[in-house]
């Protein structure tokens, strides 16, 4: 079978639409900015739609301007009013609306291996330590 690239733009919003008629979506995600838990172009993730979000999970949302998409987890929650980070992000957060939510993931692929997301709350924890970790984890895993 021959691999197929599909621009994000177009790949992302047809996922957004099947994801609004309830269906689940699987595709790699691309960047580091989830390691060490979405290993990009290597990991499979699944999402669906849905019908709350909650601290901890992990958001495939539409960003303005733009549009522009990232995949990190929900730090934040307050009202209809969200904060994200990528896992694998030092810095820097996303601000969007539960409106700009496409979808939540619910499992990870990795090889043979489904990984069901948690709520990565040691891993918020460790944020003032995160810098070794990831350090490390780039340097004997990847």
């Amino acid at each position: 079978m021959d691999k197929k690239t599909v621009a994000n733009q177009i790949l992302l919003e047809d996922a957004a639409l099947l994801m609004e008629e309830g269906r689940e979506v699987t595709f790699k995600p691309l960047g580091s900015s989830m390691l060490p838990f979405i290993r990009g172009g290597r990991d499979s993730v699944t999402l669906r739609k849905l019908p709350t979000v909650k601290v901890g999970d992990m958001l495939l949302v539409r960003l303005q301007p733009g549009p522009h998409y990232v995949l990190h987890r929900l730090i934040r929650m307050e009202g209809n009013a969200l904060t994200l980070m990528g896992d694998g992000n030092l810095a820097g957060t996303e601000h969007c609306t539960t409106d700009d939510v496409l979808g939540t993931v619910v499992s990870i692929e990795r090889g043979k291996r489904v990984i069901q997301p948690g709520s990565g709350r040691w891993w918020r924890l460790l944020k003032p330590v995160r810098r070794y970790i990831l350090g490390i984890y780039r340097r004997v895993f990847l």
